[in-house]
C-alpha cells in the first residue's frame, strides 16, 4: 500500500511541474559565400548622388556669404624719369643720330656708368678720414660706398696688404642721371672762380675723366661736419668709340666744357 501511495505522489508532482522549454535552434549567420550559394542574396539599393551644381561664372567671382573681402589691389603709379634721362631719351638721342649718321638708334653713344673715388692715404694715420668720408659720399651719390684695399705691401709708403686707402662708387641707371644732373646743375657752379671742366680729360676710347678738389662744392654736405676738404675723381664711362661723339654726348648733356684756348 505505502508503494502505491509513493507512485500517485510522484506522479502528482510530475503532473504539476511545467515541461522544459526545448533549446531554441541558433540561427546560422547569413554570409557573403552563403548567400551566394544559396541564390537568396537581396541585391543592393544604391541610391543616386544628387549632381553638385556648376556655379556660374558670375556667382563664382562673388564673394560668398561670410566670407573675408579681399582688399583691392592698389594701383602703382610709375616712377617719373629723372630730368636728364628723360632729356637723353627724347632730344639729345634724336639729335646725335643726325650729326653722325648712325643707321640704328642702338648705335647712338650713351652713359653706361659713373664712378665716384676718393683716394685716402691720411687713413693710415688718420681713423676718423675712414668714417666721415663714406657717409659724404653716400650723400652725393645717394649709393652705399665701397672701401678699397691695398692689393699689395709697399713698404716706401708704409702700407700693408689689406689696409684701406679709398672709398669708391659705382653708379648705373636712375641714380647715374640724378648725379650727373645735379652735378652738372648745382656742382660745378659753385666751384669758385669755375670756367669750365677741361676738353682734354679723355681717354681715347670715349671714357671721361673729372676731377674735383672740394666735397663740399655738392650741397647735401655741411659744411660743419666737414674735418677736411678732400678732393674727388668722376668718371665717365660711355659706349661711344671715339672721344667726339664722347665730347658731344656730354656737351648736349650739359656739361660745362672750357672754351678752346682757354686754361680751366
Amino acid at each position: 500500500m505505502e508503494d502505491e501511495e509513493q507512485d500517485k505522489q510522484a506522479e502528482s508532482t510530475a503532473a504539476d511541474q511545467p515541461e522544459a522549454e526545448a533549446p531554441a535552434e541558433a540561427k546560422p549567420r547569413r554570409t557573403r559565400q552563403t548567400a551566394a550559394k544559396s541564390g537568396a542574396a537581396s541585391p543592393r539599393v544604391r541610391t543616386p548622388k544628387a549632381k553638385a551644381a556648376v556655379p556660374d561664372a558670375a556667382a563664382a567671382d562673388a564673394p560668398a556669404a561670410g566670407a573675408p573681402k579681399r582688399h583691392a589691389r592698389k594701383k602703382v603709379e610709375p616712377r617719373a624719369l629723372p630730368r636728364l634721362m628723360a632729356r637723353y631719351r627724347e632730344e639729345i638721342k634724336g639729335q646725335l643720330q643726325r650729326e653722325f649718321e648712325y643707321s640704328s638708334s642702338m648705335q647712338v653713344p650713351q652713359v653706361t656708368k659713373v664712378v665716384v673715388n676718393v683716394g685716402l692715404g691720411e687713413a693710415l694715420n688718420n681713423a676718423r678720414a675712414m668714417e666721415t668720408t663714406p657717409e659724404h659720399i653716400a650723400m652725393i651719390s645717394g649709393q652705399r660706398p665701397i672701401i678699397t684695399k691695398a692689393r699689395t705691401s709697399i713698404a716706401n709708403f708704409k702700407l700693408r696688404e689689406g689696409q684701406a686707402i679709398g672709398v669708391k662708387v659705382t653708379l648705373r641707371g636712375r641714380r647715374m642721371y640724378d648725379f650727373l644732373d645735379r652735378l652738372i646743375s648745382m656742382g660745378l657752379p659753385r666751384i669758385r672762380d669755375f670756367r669750365g671742366v677741361s676738353r682734354t680729360a679723355f681717354d681715347g676710347n670715349g671714357n671721361y675723366a673729372l676731377g674735383l678738389r672740394e666735397q663740399i662744392m655738392f650741397p647735401e654736405i655741411e659744411y660743419g661736419s666737414v674735418d677736411r676738404v678732400r678732393g674727388l675723381q668722376v668718371t665717365i664711362t660711355t659706349s661711344a668709340q671715339t672721344d667726339p661723339e664722347s665730347y658731344r654726348l656730354l656737351e648736349l648733356m650739359g656739361m660745362p666744357f672750357a672754351r678752346e684756348g682757354q686754361t680751366r
